[in-house]
């Protein structure tokens, strides 16, 4: 065991408790859906409800029940083949954009697949082994695998629904609170010799570690992410059109892909729209901007005549505020108006997603976790409106590419003081 990856722990009531509520909001979370919305596979980015259902299911299995329990047989030891993910020293796998294509299993024998695991898992933990201690953690680091899932799961199914010209809603349309808008304001940091990466002996993946110290210039943070409101406006100046404003590779991608606005966005009656998780709504103005590229993020922060912070800039900022905000424990499930710090949009950071200082990355193939996808992304903070808040920490680290936008991506501007 690494404990860069995991963490030891002798609360097993904890993990037990923790198992039972992330498998049972997985099962709430396509209690909605009916068998065809959960093969929606609409680009090779995204994969179907009924797969990450059955691949979370599948990690439990491979990294947990085929090691530490002898007498565990598996339903089918094809599933192995067709729900590993990317984990090559695991075996081989089904390939990536033909998820959709598995009409069988079926969404009825996927769920009596995850019923066998828990049931497993169940004996396992109650079988009073003195190894308990290192498999409880394997089994935290399951629980945090899948809560990553559940947000993939609701932003892969928006993105499918989205090409349904009858724009189905995942739920019901709900008026949003009335909360008087923020200005937008900057708020100074010192900066100076700051250390970041995680510090202590709770769950935490390797990639935000090891702890390591940092120089910071001094900087400033704006108080709110950058909101609906504020995108019009850029819009209206021609962000889009302004060359000047974007960087090379993002202005030829913007050219390719012919964006216009950020992704579910249309113009109806002099209007701004966008589709949502509660269906077509009107875009609310002073809700956070979602759905945008790290190259448009980019360009607007030159337009505003700011920039994006760092990620270390990011995490000294506010590492000392309490984590409350619209996370998907809400259920909300679209940002909300409000100047929070967590939730609602997951913030771009100019950082790349490296290794810090002293990485090393576990052996094995539970070691393919995250070095692997060390390059050519970046770093992105403070969770989302789809993140489950027990996920998150002031160092959480999560990547995208710079074109994607399917993900509930938004931004908060920064600047040299």
């Amino acid at each position: 065991m690494t404990e860069a990856l995991y963490f030891k722990t002798d609360d097993l009531g904890a993990v037990q408790t923790l198992l039972s509520e992330v498998r049972q909001r997985t099962t709430e979370l396509v209690k909605p859906l009916s068998a065809e919305d959960a093969m929606l596979q609409s680009m090779e980015d995204a994969s179907p409800a009924k797969w990450h259902l059955a691949h979370t299911t599948w990690f439990f299995e491979e990294f947990i029940l085929r090691s530490a329990s002898k007498d565990y047989v598996s339903p089918d030891d094809r599933f192995a083949f067709l729900f590993n993910s990317y984990y090559v020293q695991a075996g081989p796998r089904h390939a990536r954009d033909k998820r959709g294509l598995i009409s069988r299993p079926s969404l009825q024998d996927v769920h009596a697949y995850r019923a066998h695991v828990d049931a497993s898992l169940d004996r396992l933990l109650s079988s009073g082994r003195d190894d308990l201690p290192e498999i409880a953690a394997l089994v935290a680091l399951g629980c945090h695998h899948e809560m990553q899932h559940q947000e993939l799961l609701v932003t892969d199914l928006l993105h499918g629904l989205s090409y349904n010209p009858l724009m189905p809603a995942y739920r019901p349309p709900e008026p949003l609170p009335v909360v008087q808008a923020t200005d937008l304001e900057f708020d100074s940091h010192a900066g100076g010799l700051v250390e970041i990466g995680y510090t202590g002996d709770a769950f935490h993946y390797d990639c935000e570690g090891p702890r390591h110290p940092t120089h910071l210039a001094p900087y400033a943070m704006a108080n709110r992410p950058v909101t609906n409101r504020d995108w019009i406006a850029f819009i209206e100046d021609g962000g889009y059109e302004k060359q000047t404003l974007w960087l090379s590779d993002g202005w030829a991608t913007r050219q390719r892909e012919a964006w216009d606005a950020p992704l579910y966005w249309w113009r109806q009656d002099d209007e701004w729209w966008s589709f949502t998780l509660r269906g077509a709504q009107p875009v609310a103005l002073d809700s956070p901007v979602v759905h945008v590229s790290y190259y448009e993020a980019d360009a607007f922060a030159h337009w505003a005549g700011a920039r994006l912070p760092t990620e270390a800039e990011h995490e000294a900022a506010f590492r000392n505020r309490p984590i409350e905000g619209n996370f998907a424990d809400s259920d909300a499930f679209r940002p909300l108006p409000g100047d929070g710090i967590w939730g609602d949009v997951w913030e771009w950071t100019q950082s790349p997603y490296t290794p810090y200082p002293g990485f090393r990355a576990p052996t094995g193939a539970i070691g393919e976790y995250n070095g692997k996808f060390m390059v050519n992304q970046f770093v992105l903070r403070g969770g989302s409106c789809a993140t489950p808040c027990a996920q998150m920490r002031p160092t959480y680290r999560t990547f995208f590419y710079p074109h994607q936008r399917w993900q509930m991506l938004g931004l908060r501007l920064a600047k040299d003081a």
